[in-house]
């Protein structure tokens, strides 16, 4: 079974994605400390939070992390998760881990926040491996990163392009919540943690 670290920012309730990963069949651990979360063999950063609140809770371990994830640390991060994996982001201060190029900006949407259900455009690889190419996700964001090449795996439209997962060495990143988002959510997570397992 995987052990694996789910990182609790203490800004926001991880119950779901830790009910989910342990359906899929990990071993999860909450941690704040950051001398155990870098010692993890697998890793997620859940999504909840700001992007201020998140980069100041991780500021203290930030290099360590990245060199971490730089070295092929296992990882599945979500929606705030994968924003702070950028260098910045224009709802908040703070410095991002940096895995990623470029810049989260707010979406080009008359409605936000973003809430509900949407296609997520993908080439089936990866996260998506089994996952039919028209599955919507389900989202709850007002900020995403817009640069839709390099590490982006999948794009989602809502006001704009912007990328709806990014991946890079062993790093998942997600805008999505694939815990909210059902069966097909189900089926990501999974193919994290086999995933991970293979690696950690």
């Amino acid at each position: 079974m995987l052990p694996l670290t789910l990182v609790d920012y203490g800004v926001g309730n991880i119950h779901s994605i830790k009910k989910c990963l342990e359906k899929a069949g990990a071993s999860v651990s909450v941690e704040t400390d950051a001398e155990k979360i870098l010692k993890a063999k697998a890793l997620v950063l859940p999504g909840v939070g700001a992007f201020g609140k998140v980069a100041g809770q991780i500021a203290s371990f930030r290099v360590g992390l990245k060199a971490r994830l730089d070295a092929g640390l296992p990882a599945l991060a979500i929606c705030i998760g994968m924003q702070v994996l950028y260098e910045s982001s224009e709802e908040g201060e703070g410095e991002g881990i940096g895995l990623f190029p470029g810049r989260v900006r707010r979406l080009r949407h008359a409605r936000l926040p973003h809430i509900g259900w949407n296609s997520v455009d993908h080439n089936g690889a990866g996260p998506f491996e089994g996952i039919s190419k028209n599955a919507h996700f389900y989202f709850v964001h007002s900020f995403a990163p817009s640069e839709c090449g390099g590490p982006c795996v999948a794009t989602t439209d809502y006001g704009g392009r912007f990328a709806a997962a990014s991946s890079a060495r062993n790093v998942w990143a997600l805008q999505f919540h694939p815990e909210k988002s059902s069966d097909v959510g189900f089926k990501l997570v999974s193919n994290f943690v086999r995933f991970a397992e293979a690696r950690a």
